[in-house]
């Protein structure tokens, strides 16, 4: 099952993300990154804004498989991305939570939950990084720290994703990331996962993101990383990360007689040899939140883990009322994308429900082009480290999220291309080739409502004979566009929906239209994921004719 367009709820979050990364602001010493970057959820851990950096790029995989011909819009939000990784915003915790926190016996009640009762009041909560602290000594780099691994892996990731998307080296070259007092350390990409995979093989317990406590969270995240960059670099840095989970299926986590989970750790402290679980009967919660970085890397383990979590949780069974013991939406975000990954429908269909009657999925910004989810929490943006990790589940269906880990799309680099759409005044919601006959199927959008209509051109690249390009456009021949050089034709349309298919090659003389209508309609695929598309009359023959796309 797959799907080859983009949903309303898809073109709004994407535009909305659009204009969140490329609004200039300042994520430096000196600045501040703008409100609409979340800093508040999952306190104390995840309560940074560089988190929604890598959970924004969840989402940014699966748009790129789905409109694999055109990807220079998700390149730019990625690129963006990682630049703001490499800030002193994105390492703040690292350069600026030094030893010990003075705070440490004055925490707010919920947060005694994730901290060991018997260290409770002299034991630094998730989220204090405590640079400097023994045995380690302050580490300026926060890139070549002996901890620090959620920003490093994470990092890595994101920078992984972009190479994913845009096929370009940019960051195999030097770049420079801010670390303590300001201090810049030079990194290419090649460098970071190689520290990354040798590190992870000297220490078969996983590296450390505050001291001292290891996250199979942020480990498992940080395989994940290495599992796509092996994907476009043809390496095999992520294979440490198969061993450590070998490793903590013997220490982190533990079973009833039965074959429940009885226990899974949120984190492991090796100094103070103490695993922080969730009280009994929760275990699921923190089993549940690893799986979409387990689940690429070691689908037998995750697929039972799962399981366990989803029983253990009450979730997947149907005569159940569900109950969210937790009130953070993380885990029923996170159990909402898997389930679909899995297509276990049942369970789908109980995490949908309140997914849609309680996390205020809403359109806004002007003429309702964007879209985000708001969770009644009254706030003027959609949080986005949340409503990224709802649309990963929206956007997905089942082995979509694995995919590009496993069997990446490399070809999408040398195959016919869109580019040059005038994002966001014109949308892409469809934009694959099918090879085998030489076609390129293509739907546009007015992303901008109020410039439906208005003339615009874009670009078809790597086309392998541009001159014997032939298109149909909602139905009709099409003739309103010129050859450009000997790879790339350009098309002078209008603002508005159409739907294209493009001749590419000489194996295919005339756009079959017909046959596409059907390609598109025999998709298995919810109907709320795919965005109708109308069945083309059969072309006529080939002859220049003004139609709606022609303006």
């Amino acid at each position: 099952m797959s799907t080859t367009a983009l949903n309303d709820r898809a073109r709004g979050w994407l535009r909305f993300l659009w204009e969140k990364t490329t609004t200039p602001d300042d994520w430096s010493s000196q600045g501040e990154p703008l409100p609409w970057w979340d800093r508040d959820s999952t306190a104390p851990m995840c309560a940074f804004p560089r988190f929604e950096l890598s959970e924004n790029t969840y989402p940014l995989l699966q748009y790129a498989d789905i409109t694999p011909a055109w990807r220079e819009v998700y390149e730019r939000v990625a690129l963006e991305l990682c630049q703001r990784h490499m800030s002193f915003w994105s390492s703040i915790d690292n350069i600026t939570l030094i030893g010990d926190d003075p705070n440490v016996d004055r925490y707010p009640p919920e947060w005694l939950t994730y901290l060991p009762e018997r260290l409770r009041g002299r034991y630094n909560s998730p989220g204090w990084v405590g640079n400097g602290l023994a045995p380690w000594g302050l580490n300026p780099d926060p890139i070549g720290a002996d901890g620090n691994v959620f920003v490093r892996g994470f990092l890595n990731l994101v920078l992984s994703v972009y190479r994913y998307i845009s096929g370009r080296d940019t960051f195999d070259t030097p770049f420079q990331v801010t670390g303590y007092r300001d201090r810049q350390f030079s990194w290419t990409h090649p460098d970071v996962a190689d520290f990354i995979s040798s590190q992870l093989a000297d220490r078969p317990e996983g590296p450390h993101c505050e001291n001292t406590k290891i996250w199979p969270f942020c480990v498992s995240a940080t395989g994940l990383g290495l599992k796509l960059f092996d994907a476009s670099h043809g390496t095999n840095l992520q294979s440490p990360y198969d061993a450590w989970c070998e490793y903590a299926q013997q220490h982190y986590m533990g079973l009833t007689r039965r074959g429940d989970l009885e226990w899974f750790a949120m984190y492991y402290d090796p100094i103070q040899q103490e695993a922080c679980t969730l009280p009994e009967g929760l275990a699921g919660y923190m089993s549940l939140v690893i799986l979409p970085y387990v689940l690429p890397q070691q689908p037998e383990w995750a697929t039972r883990l799962y399981e366990l979590s989803m029983r253990g949780l009450g979730w997947s069974d149907p005569r159940a009322r569900l109950h969210q013991f937790h009130p953070d939406p993380r885990w029923l975000s996170i159990g909402y994308l898997i389930s679909k990954e899995l297509g276990d429908w049942t369970t789908f269909d109980r995490l949908s429900a309140v997914v849609e009657n309680e996390f205020e999925p809403r359109f806004f910004g002007e003429d309702d082009s964007q879209f985000g989810y708001y969770f009644g929490w009254g706030e003027q943006w959609p949080r986005g480290q949340q409503s990224a990790l709802l649309m990963a589940g929206e956007l997905a269906t089942p082995g979509s999220w694995s995919k590009p880990f496993n069997q990446p799309n490399l070809a999408k680099f040398t195959e016919p291309t869109v580019e040059g759409i005038d994002f966001p005044t014109l949308g892409v919601s469809a934009a694959h080739n099918l090879t085998d006959v030489g076609e390129l199927h293509v739907s546009t959008y007015a992303a901008t409502p109020s410039a439906r209509r208005t003339p615009t051109t874009w670009r078809i690249t790597n086309l392998p004979d541009p001159a014997g390009v032939r298109i149909v456009c909602d139905g009709q021949e099409f003739g309103n566009w010129r050859v450009l050089d000997d790879s790339t034709v350009e098309l002078s349309l209008d603002v508005d929906d159409h739907d294209l298919i493009v001749a590419t090659t000489s194996r295919s003389t005339t756009p079959r239209t017909q046959d596409a209508g059907r390609t598109r309609q025999s998709v298995s695929t919810p109907s709320s994921l795919v965005a109708p598309t109308p069945i083309s009359a059969p072309p006529t023959a080939r002859r220049p004719t003004m139609c709606g796309c022609c303006g």
